[in-house]
């Protein structure tokens, strides 16, 4: 399988929807229509710091991955919060996760970033076997307060 990464344009709208519905699905949430849309906006509003790429089988979409930089206090560049990434279920475990993490680390790197960094639920024992072997895990748990 040969795998190409690429950010996404306005036109691959209608590949992304149902990717990004799909890792919804699988943490078993879900966002109202209008989220779709402000998202899929924000990605392509260039004073936003939310960025989207796809991974492509030809012009066939197999996963995507969105990530956002943010400031740090512990240094002069950014982080980049890798947020949600997903790979259609037919296209798991052939490379497309970890080239998609392989761009955002390119990505992250050019803008002098110090750390990419993101979460992934306890149970996603699939997905941790490759997150063990492109990063190092941090041993901090995550709390947070819903507002």
């Amino acid at each position: 399988m040969t795998i190409s990464v690429r950010p996404l344009t306005p036109t691959d709208r209608t590949q992304w929807q149902p990717l990004w519905k799909g890792y919804l699905d699988f943490y078993k949430t879900s966002v109202p229509p209008e989220q779709y849309d402000l998202t899929w906006s924000r990605f392509h509003d260039p004073a936003e710091p939310m960025f989207v790429l796809g991974a492509f089988e030809g012009e066939t979409m197999l996963g995507i991955v969105h990530y956002i930089f943010h400031r740090s206090c512990w240094t002069a560049g950014p982080y980049v919060y890798l947020q949600d990434l997903f790979t259609s279920s037919d296209a798991r475990g052939k490379g497309v996760g970890r080239a998609l993490i392989e761009a955002v680390y390119a990505a992250a790197k050019a803008e002098g970033a110090a750390r990419v960094h993101w979460l992934t639920h306890e149970t996603n024992a699939r997905a941790m076997v490759l997150y063990n072997d492109v990063a190092d895990r941090s041993g901090f748990l995550q709390y947070r307060k819903v507002l």
